[in-house]
């Protein structure tokens, strides 16, 4: 099924009409984007809901083919892998990652599989893991000394679990590609040095932002000549202020290995509710075939992991939280991987090993010193769903 997608502007505000069999729905072009809108994700299960696990949409010049299930989600990562092996990078990931130069990004060929070999072997792979075991008991136990000082100075302070882990995490991604945390640097380009916070923001957050920056150009490829100076402007800045950074790290041997590293790290994935909705898109560089339906050459591919999440045929009462789900003897421990909080198939996330292995010790730790809730009032109001995951950092501990 294809859903038809009009565009209607009024005082500036571009508006975006679903249209298809069973009815029309609108939301903001803001939100389709996936920039920073929260709706995206149910509204392609709504999609589904209404049109079937998989369906196509029209954004511009381009065709999304929309995965909701696990089954179709699977067929594209593994069974038809090599027609849908290839990424078409939008202009600001095109930017920021050297056209296709990170392993995240890259096609799918010799570069990336040699680039990713080297990263398992010295970073993320379980060799690896064994030897940087003393970078994660550090960070796990620096975490529980930040928390058990909080519970005895402001015991009625919520804690910002951001700000704790963010910090630790990038310390681990520092001495995994660098050998040794890093408080400072004197970059030449901008004649000072950077504070370990400017340094997260250069190396880190402003390329994530960037990353997800849309312009509208990308949906219209034909109008390309038109510039966007102020949006060009402020990616190409993000680039060269990281790679100036980069450069100050003589001893890095991968310039790419510092962020990739904490990108990695930094996503531990939980049971049942992913960070990421939805996953980078997929390019399908060949006709081919998913779910019984003929998907042409050059449809990106959107496989929507909260979708899969919520399918009511694979799982009992979705919309639960209920980890407890997988002790049942009926479930066999292999569907915990049903969620795909890390892919599948070729390009499932090298860094899975070391995202769970901070994240399961880390929870496990904290549950055993700690007794948590969340503040009062705010029960009902915790949003898995936003990317930064800024609605639940703050728990009480007690």
């Amino acid at each position: 099924m294809e859903v038809d997608i009009f565009h209607l502007s009024h005082s500036g505000r571009c508006v975006t009409i679903y249209s298809g069999r069973g009815g029309t729905w609108v939301a903001s072009y803001r939100e389709f984007a996936a920039t920073e809108g929260e709706e995206t994700p149910q509204d392609f299960h709504e999609g589904a809901e209404i049109h079937g696990p998989i369906y196509s949409i029209r954004t511009g010049a381009s065709t999304i083919i929309v995965l909701n299930s696990t089954d179709v989600a699977k067929e594209a990562m593994v069974t038809r892998y090599s027609s849908i092996s290839t990424r078409k990078l939008s202009k600001a990931l095109t930017v920021l990652t050297q056209d296709k130069c990170m392993v995240a990004t890259s096609d799918y060929d010799e570069f990336h599989k040699m680039v990713k070999r080297c990263i398992l072997t010295s970073v993320l792979g379980t060799n690896a893991q064994r030897r940087h075991r003393c970078h994660r008991d550090t960070l796990i136990e620096n975490i529980s000394n930040q928390l058990h000082a909080h519970v005895d100075t402001s015991p009625d302070e919520a804690v910002n679990f951001r700000e704790i882990f963010e910090s630790g995490l990038f310390g681990i991604a520092l001495k995994e590609a660098l050998g040794k945390d890093v408080q400072s640097v004197y970059v030449d380009e901008f004649g000072s040095s950077l504070s370990r916070e400017e340094i997260f923001k250069v190396l880190v957050l402003d390329p994530m932002e960037g990353a997800i920056a849309v312009d509208w150009r990308d949906f219209f490829p034909y109008l390309s000549w038109i510039p966007n100076k102020r949006w060009e402007l402020n990616i190409q800045q993000m680039h060269l202020r990281r790679q100036a950074v980069m450069n100050a790290f003589k001893g890095a041997k991968e310039t790419n290995c510092l962020r990739r590293g904490y990108a990695l790290s930094a996503n531990p994935k939980c049971m049942k509710h992913s960070p990421v909705p939805v996953i980078p898109l997929r390019y399908a560089h060949e006709d081919t075939e998913l779910g019984g339906y003929y998907i042409p050459a050059g449809s990106e591919i959107a496989i929507n992991i909260y979708g899969c999440n919520m399918d009511k045929k694979q799982w009992i009462k979705p919309e639960e939280w209920k980890p407890e789900r997988f002790l049942d003897g009926k479930y066999d421990p292999k569907d915990l991987h049903k969620t795909i909080g890390f892919g599948a198939g070729k390009r499932a996330c090298a860094g899975a090993l070391q995202a769970l292995l901070v994240g399961c010790t880390s929870i496990g730790r904290l549950i055993q010193e700690f007794e948590w809730r969340l503040r009062d009032g705010e029960e009902d109001n915790v949003d898995l769903l936003d990317l930064p995951l800024a609605s639940f950092n703050h728990c009480m501990p007690s």
